[in-house]
């Protein structure tokens, strides 16, 4: 086999740029080229271009020098050939946002409320103000006032446009935060190619087509490219073809490289052929916009013919735009699918089915599903209050006024009654609104999004907002060791070279002129050529290494030796190596051979030292002449070299060489195990890799914090365990276990040689260090840790990675962090968070970001719930005593804005502290609301309770003015309800502050100053509220104040603060009653949602937990589709209303959504109903399973 690798033309003058004629190929040739595989591709090369020096001398570059560099050529390729960059999904307007923003249940309600009351107050029927109609109207004094009966309605409508501008406003920066995350994720992508005969490295959105691109194991292809010359290059195409199996790439067999596959063994050339838009991945996505369009028209069009209930044409097409976006969302390289995308998601899933089977969903974090079950009470709760209170309300009046008074229903009355019951109707939304807690989901946004932006100044890119969340529950962390624990910075410090083993590198001159020939070659030309040593960016600083660090170490080894690598890989270009065998995981070593003169072939390997001696039976002695190399030998060395080395925290590299004579013909290169045998020990070498100097400390931060830190290794055990030591992740004395790969899977799988959990569970408690592991191993871990049911909690586990075949540990786990400088595009991809500098304190910063998510979340929910609890009890009781509410719809909205969305900014960016670190991670199912938490929500609320009603019954003697209890329609506002407001609002003010601290600590305004958020907020709220009180006037139904009035406000706010001391000192243990609330999803109820036909759409709202109501209102309509499908079941035919009957809101088409979706086959609908109803009802019906398929088809 000749190498892989073709001729060159003399004469290369593309170099200097100087061609104005256009190129030789267009985009189109192009195009048409990369869509065939393999021979196919191969023919076409050789026919139309010759070979691929061919398309080189087209596309005006040199497979040696590379593009010029030359920006008018770069330009010229750019209008050619385009730039490689595929445009983004378009960001939604804020237009759009605020239309999203209204679509909340709530808002329409009371939209649509004060409206009705707007109409009504301009309506004035003749005679409507005769005493006809009960005391309706004030006296003659109120005249001007009844005129301005439209404020109400008028504040309402004004207030709800300002909640929609916050939460559009919201959505709209967080949108724009995402953006600015992916330009920055995009802007870190960099590429090497060749230019003007230099290696370089560019931002992958520069390469032009025509560019010379160096492909190494690791790359994710950022363009598709014809090889030119390759070393063992395998490539794993599924991102396109769904195939597993990796494919062999070579230059007579298969030399098409298309963009978004990833290299999984050696490295190569290639020239670019395609970027952008007309690159592979590119096609694809051009195709994705225009099917997801037909998509959407297809689903609307369904939808309506769904209505009409006829059967659906041929799904054939349908079906054929959904397995397009099934490919192309598994090749989106790091850029357009990401976080932005996961509002839109929500959207798009109406028109992609497919999306569910692609992207492997990660569990619903532990946080959102905790906040959307505790939303979904709260909803239902405030609902059934809301409710209630209408139906007193009308009651009351219906009873008072016509049966009490005896009064007739007159006609011309008729408006005024119905004004009335509009008062009642906005009274309840009120309530509800109150009730619902929408800020909660602004909270964990502006809450995570603070975060995020923060983490990356601690060196966390984040690429997946709940990952930052989740990190605050990790129970254990599986790290690798060099470059994360250590510093990355290898160099040789021992040599066991010529019989004699040196603690420093020896002097050039204690060596064999031949043997130090002979181990110079090996080491310069068997490495990879792109690994190199460069002088020091500053004076004095240290040298730099670039590519392979073990490599840089055995480089730095021959630099130490007064030699120079350059010149010999000169001297032997990558061209010349006959065959290639690269590093992998399996390998554990790398060989490269050359052709001699004589035609023979001479072989140079190296790798770790236990697998390389095995194969060796020679060893270089003294003299620089091999002697035999028995095993027992070997024995002995690995007894006296290779233990002491590993000991010392080193690791060991043996380099060797092998050669074949010319006579005995040339080998089978296939026949790897009888090629990489009988080899001649050169050297070996030990390499430290120095502990950083701040991990130490980290990882006594973590295990104080309940962390267990894992090492997870592919270095020998001693080595391993030396570092372990040095970190503290293993103590002298302690039970602990350190195992080599090959011992852990004896002990965990049975004879069959499957991973048996009661196996691994005996492991893995007391498991530190794993050494020798193979990825599949870290993987193993990391699934059984999770999957284990030992503890009391499942385990929560954050993996760190760098290499390719990290991906599915760092996929499995919790969190993934993949290491910026050293991590492999694959790696990035598969990671949840980036260590942009690859250092194990970040993660520890990650582990505080992420618990004081928690915290804030808690310290937002404990504020709101008392909010909550108050307003709606003194609504409620306020209404049904004195046919009011104390608190005016506006005035509740305001408490809603101020309380919502206000707080959560403040109490949502609380700064982290050390002290995060001294308590034991949650858990999975800890309650969201504590014990303590629920002392001091209902401690507040009954402080708050028994102020506001003493205030409201007594209020007007304590303070010697008119009562505005029971005043008429439209009286104007009076100070007693004025002063109910405001004490109000000041006790939530206050409280506060004592939100700050949930765990019952007494110095609420420790570090009050390291927040200017909080600050900012807190003093504007209380400006605002002057401003509402003192010149709000009717909108706000508020009169002004005297000074008097606000110091007593303000003083029986400030009592919220010396209550908070009173009730943080009842101890809470003695409070048994006291229920926690917000638990987690325990598993029963896992396998139970997993079953209903909705279980996946309720998830996405879940996912984005954009809106709180939006999940009850959905259950509701949830618990109406079922009850109708029961029906149609039982009868065997549609209830009068149509079977799913459309609620006139933006929910249901969600819900029409998945049933458009189920619709296609019927009997999956048949299937998915019957699952639901057997979960909703209990038993289906017995007629439901014979005439599942008929009714199926004709549901919706």
């Amino acid at each position: 086999m000749a190498n892989n690798t073709a001729d060159h033309p003399p004469g290369n003058s593309v170099a200097e740029g100087n061609h104005d004629g256009d190129f030789g190929v267009t985009v189109a040739d192009l195009r048409d080229l990369m869509e065939l595989r393999s021979a196919e591709a191969v023919n076409k090369i050789q026919e139309t271009y010759g070979d691929v020096q061919g398309i080189c001398r087209r596309l005006k570059t040199s497979p040696i020098e590379g593009l010029s560099g030359n920006p008018v050529d770069l330009e010229k390729r750019h209008t050619s050939y385009g730039q490689n960059f595929i445009p983004p999904k378009k960001a939604k307007t804020f237009l759009q946002l605020v239309w999203e923003a209204l679509q909340d249940v709530t808002l329409i309600i009371l939209e649509i409320a004060a409206i009705i009351s707007l109409g009504l107050s301009f309506y004035h029927p003749p005679g409507g103000d005769s005493e006809a109609c009960g005391q309706v109207s004030g006296g003659a004094e109120d005249e001007g006032e009844a005129q301005a009966g439209w404020i109400e309605g008028a504040a309402i409508l004004f207030s709800v446009i300002i909640v929609v501008l916050v939460t559009a406003f919201n959505d709209w920066s967080k949108e724009k935060q995402f953006r600015g995350l992916q330009s920055r994720i995009e802007q870190e992508q960099k590429f090497t190619v060749i230019r003007k005969g230099q290696v370089i490295q560019i931002p992958v959105a520069e390469i032009v087509v025509g560019d010379i691109a160096q492909i190494k194991y690791g790359d994710l292809l950022p363009a598709d490219g014809i090889l030119i010359q390759g070393n063992d290059l395998k490539i794993d195409e599924s991102s396109l073809t769904g195939e597993s199996d990796q494919v062999r790439k070579s230059l007579e067999k298969d030399p098409m490289l298309l963009s978004g596959t990833h290299v999984m063994e050696g490295s190569g050339r290639m020239v670019v052929s395609a970027v952008g838009l007309n690159s592979q991945t590119g096609i694809i996505f051009t195709l994705l916009g225009a099917s997801e369009s037909d998509e959407e028209k297809k689903v609307k069009k369904s939808k309506t013919r769904e209505k009409a209930c006829k059967k659906q044409g041929p799904p054939e097409n349908r079906n054929k735009a959904k397995t397009e976006d099934g490919i192309a969302l598994e090749i989106q390289p790091l850029k357009s699918e990401e976080a932005a995308e996961s509002e839109e998601k929500e959207e798009k899933e109406e028109a992609k089915p497919v999306k569910k089977v692609n992207v492997t969903k990660k569990e619903k974090s532990v946080l959102q599903g905790k906040l959307t079950k505790l939303a979904v009470q709260i909803g239902k709760a405030g609902l059934i209050m809301s409710a209630v209170t209408v139906i007193i309300l009308i009651l009351y009046f219906v009873i008072d006024t016509f049966a009490v008074q005896g009064r007739t229903w007159v006609a011309e009355c008729t408006p005024i009654y119905i004004q009335y019951f509009v008062k009642f109707f906005i009274i309840g939304v009120t309530v509800l609104v109150v009730a619902v807690p929408e800020g909660l989901p602004l909270a964990v946004t502006i809450s995570l999004a603070y975060s995020v932006k923060k983490m990356m100044k601690d060196n966390n890119l984040v690429r997946h907002l709940d990952a930052c969340e989740t990190m605050g529950n990790a129970t254990a962390i599986c790290s690798d060791k060099t470059g994360t624990l250590t510093m990355n910075r290898m160099t040789v410090v021992q040599a066991y070279v010529g019989d004699t083993h040196y603690k420093t590198v020896p002097e050039p001159d204690a060596i064999k002129p031949e043997t130090l020939e002979i181990m110079v070659n090996s080491i310069a030309i068997n490495s990879a050529y792109t690994t190199k040593i460069l002088p020091p960016e500053k004076e004095g600083g240290l040298p730099r290494h670039v590519g392979n660090k073990t490599e840089c170490a055995l480089l730095g080894m021959v630099l130490e030796l007064k030699r120079d690598y350059q010149p010999i890989r000169d001297e032997v270009p990558e061209e010349k190596m006959y065959k290639v065998y690269t590093f992998n995981s399996s390998r554990k070593s790398m060989s490269t051979v050359l052709k001699n003169a004589d035609g023979g072939y001479r072989m140079y390997s190296k790798g770790a030292s236990e697998i390389v001696l095995r194969k060796c039976s020679r060893i270089l002695d003294a003299q620089g002449q091999p002697r035999i190399f028995k095993p027992k030998d070997r024995d002995e060395m690995v007894r006296k070299v290779i233990e002491p080395m590993a000991c010392d925290g080193l690791r060991t590299i043996c380099v060797a060489y092998r050669d074949f004579p010319a006579e005995a013909g040339e080998p089978d290169w296939e026949t790897e195990n009888d090629i990489l045998n009988d080899l001649t020990c050169i050297v070996v070498v030990g390499i430290e890799d120095p502990v950083r100097p701040e991990v130490p400390e980290a990882i006594t931060k973590c295990q104080r914090a309940g962390i267990t830190v894992r090492m997870v290794t592919g270095d020998n055990i001693n080595t391993a365990r030396a570092i372990a030591t040095k970190c503290g992740i293993i103590t002298p004395g302690e039970d602990f276990l350190c195992m080599e790969g090959k011992e852990f899977n004896q002990q965990i799988r049975n004879d069959q040689g499957e991973v048996e959990q009661e196996r691994l569970d005996k492991v893995w408690p007391k498991l530190r260090v794993l050494a020798r592991s193979s990825p599949t191993d870290k993987h193993t871990l990391v699934k059984g840790i999770i999957d284990s049911t030992v503890g009391e909690t499942r385990q929560v586990v954050a993996v760190t990675g760098d290499g390719t075949n990290d991906g599915p540990a760092l996929k499995k786990a919790d969190v993934g962090f993949a290491m910026g400088i050293a991590g492999t595009d694959v790696a990035k991809e598969a990671s949840d968070i980036i260590l942009t500098d690859d250092n194990f304190t970040s993660i520890v910063k990650a582990v505080m970001w992420g618990r004081n998510v928690y915290d804030s979340i808690s310290k937002f929910l404990q504020f709101q719930l008392t909010v909550n609890v108050v307003a709606v009890i003194v609504a409620f009781t306020g209404a049904c005593i004195t046919q009011d509410s104390p608190l005016k719809a506006v005035q509740m909205l305001w408490v809603n804005l101020i309380m919502d969305t206000l707080a959560s900014l403040a109490l949502a960016t609380e700064p982290p502290t050390e002290s995060l670190l001294l308590r034991r991670p949650y858990g999975r199912n800890k309650p969201l609301i504590s014990r303590t938490m629920m002392k001091n929500i209902l401690g507040h609320a009954v402080y708050q309770l028994v102020i506001i009603f003493t205030l409201l019954f007594a209020g007007e003697s304590f303070f010697d003015i008119d009562s505005g209890r029971n005043a008429p329609l439209h009286s104007p506002p009076s100070e007693h309800y004025t002063i109910v407001f405001n004490v109000f609002v000041m006790m939530q003010l206050f409280n506060e502050i004592n939100a700050r601290k949930i765990h019952g600590e007494r110095n609420v305004f420790e570090g009050i100053y390291r927040n200017p958020i909080f600050c900012s907020v807190v003093l504007g709220t209380f400006a605002l509220q002057i401003v509402i009180v003192q010149f709000g006037g009717k909108p706000f139904s508020c009169t002004a104040l005297t000074i008097d009035q606000w110091l007593w406000c303000v003083f029986i706010g400030v009592g919220e603060l010396l209550w908070g001391q009173l009730i943080s000192a009842i101890p809470t243990h003695h409070l048994k009653f006291l229920k926690e609330a917000g638990h987690g999803t325990t598993k029963e109820e896992i396998h139970e949602e997993e079953l209903t036909e909705g279980a996946d759409e309720i998830d996405h709202a879940e996912m984005e937990l954009r809106r709180g109501q939006i999940l009850w209102f959905r259950g509701l309509n949830r618990i109406q589709t079922q009850m109708d499908v029961v029906y149609t079941f039982q009868t065997g035919q549609a209830p009068v209303p149509g079977a799913l009957r459309r609620q006139p809101s933006v929910v249901s088409q969600h819900n029409d959504a998945t049933a458009a979706k189920t619709l296609s086959s019927p009997t999956h609908v048949g299937l998915s109903s019957s699952s639901s109803l057997t979960n909703s009802a209990g038993a289906p019906p017995p007629a439901a399973a014979a005439s599942s398929s008929t009714a199926g088809v004709c549901i919706s």
